[in-house]
């Protein structure tokens, strides 16, 4: 590891003034967070693509 001996950056803001997500921003990442994980699972049991499982299931 490389140990800054000159200390040249400054202290660390503690308040953190990032930008933070709303709640649309916020809903919207855990719903394609929770596509994403139910496609881990339905993919590989159907031995098929997501999509072709989406159109079994509508019927279409």
């Amino acid at each position: 590891m490389y140990l800054d001996e000159k200390n040249q950056w400054g202290p660390i803001d503690p308040a953190g003034n990032g930008r933070r997500l709303g709640d649309r921003d916020e809903k919207v990442l855990l719903w394609v967070i929770g596509i994403f994980l139910a496609s881990l699972v339905i993919a590989p049991i159907g031995g098929a693509s997501v999509i072709e499982a989406m159109l079994a299931l509508i019927g279409a």
